[in-house]
């Protein structure tokens, strides 16, 4: 972000005053303010009274607020989803495993030719653990992955039937899975709601005031105390969603949000409307989304296929 000019002391305190109000803060004394108070103090007079900060918000007035956040990001992605590639329950099961330190875009990229080569848990279990890594490097940690691809599928295989269980008692039991990883399969293959805490639902739950904590299950029960069950797998989508179109990590699209009058963090990232708009990500920045079989109602670009390895010379 370019410096902006120097403003006039005058123009300074102004700011500094609308940037402390937002934030539901007294703004500071300058230090020329402070020595007239000393000044007063000392000839014996009370100097004027300063504005009393704001209150803490309430528990009510925040469950209420948050609530407001969830309908707005309803309006702004109703085509919100998963954003794996995904036909069946072992797919996805899968896929979530593989989607650890990476991007869902790569994830995708790899699951075709994974799933062509072992579709059902009995063929994974199977695998040569040298040929899995290698259809799985992509996405990185692939001799981690690998062994837990290989332990979930033969758990799946052995105490299963071959089939995914629908309950999270039985699925954070597998190799690999677990709450997180359990939500999303519980939630997007068989319906059961359930709040998925990425490093994006995390990050926007403590700058929405929803949570202070840091541990993810803390987390989950912070924000299942907030929202209806019914709600908590569409929630997990739009919180992640916004996550990665617009309030970044490193700097947040304030000002191109629309929930930026709902956030208690607005201003931690650029707010210039036009600077902000070039944040923006996937279909709201005119770009491809990360899945290559997107749903039909997603208003954006496919991703692309992964490249065909470079011919040896």
């Amino acid at each position: 972000m370019n410096e902006t000019p120097e403003k006039p002391a005058a123009a300074k305190k102004a700011v500094a005053k609308k940037t402390a109000a937002a934030a539901g803060q007294a703004p500071a004394r300058t230090t020329a303010a402070k020595q007239t108070a000393s000044k007063k103090a000392a000839a014996g007079k009370t100097p004027a009274k300063q504005t009393p900060a704001r209150k803490p918000e309430s528990r009510v007035a925040m469950v209420r607020r948050a609530r407001r956040i969830n309908r707005e990001l309803a309006e702004l992605y109703p085509y919100a989803h998963p954003e794996l590639d995904f036909t069946n329950p072992f797919e996805l099961l899968v896929a979530t495993v593989l989607s650890a330190q990476t991007t869902d875009l790569r994830v995708n990229q790899t699951t075709p030719r994974l799933f062509a080569v072992c579709p059902t848990p009995e063929d994974m279990a199977a695998m040569d653990p040298e040929r899995l890594e290698e259809l799985i490097r992509p996405t990185g940690f692939f001799r981690a992955k690998a062994k837990s691809l290989l332990g979930l599928s033969a758990a799946l295989r052995d105490r299963f039937g071959g089939e995914v269980p629908g309950r999270l008692e039985d699925l954070v039991t597998l190799p690999g899975v677990g709450r997180k990883t359990a939500n999303v399969v519980l939630g997007n293959a068989f319906g059961v709601p359930g709040i998925t805490v990425d490093t994006h639902f995390g990050r926007l739950a403590r700058r929405f005031g929803w949570t202070t904590a840091e541990d993810a299950e803390k987390v989950e029960a912070d924000v299942a105390g907030i929202f209806p069950k019914s709600e908590w797998t569409m929630l997990s989508h739009r919180v992640v969603f916004h996550g990665r179109r617009v309030c970044h990590s490193r700097k947040p699209a304030c000002g191109a949000c629309a929930i930026a009058p709902l956030c208690p963090a607005y201003g931690e990232g650029e707010t210039d409307p036009e600077k902000a708009k070039k944040l923006l990500k996937y279909e709201l920045g005119g770009q491809p989304g990360q899945r290559l079989k997107p749903p039909a109602d997603y208003p954006g670009q496919p991703a692309p296929p992964m490249a065909p390895p470079a011919a040896a010379s």
